[in-house]
């Protein structure tokens, strides 16, 4: 399975989506699908960035692990 980072009207990172598939997945801890894609992460992969010729960083991957275990609170802007 592979991941593409979505960005908002903002231009943040707020979500991501299932290539190939319609499926969006927000940055919710309590997400399930979030919960897998915290584990995708934890296992060494790193999604598609949300612009062509982006870079996912480890540092983004680390904070966004993380954030998804429920260590960190999440910005206002990603929990909507």
């Amino acid at each position: 399975m592979q991941y593409k980072l979505q960005k908002n009207s903002d231009d943040e990172v707020c979500a991501a989506t299932i290539v190939g598939q319609t499926v969006s997945i927000p940055f919710d801890p309590a997400n399930t699908d979030a919960q897998q894609f915290a584990k995708w992460l934890q296992s060494g992969n790193k999604p598609e960035p949300a612009e062509e010729g982006g870079v996912v960083t480890d540092e983004w991957v680390a904070e966004t692990i993380a954030k998804l275990q429920g260590n960190q609170p999440l910005p206002a802007e990603e929990q909507k």
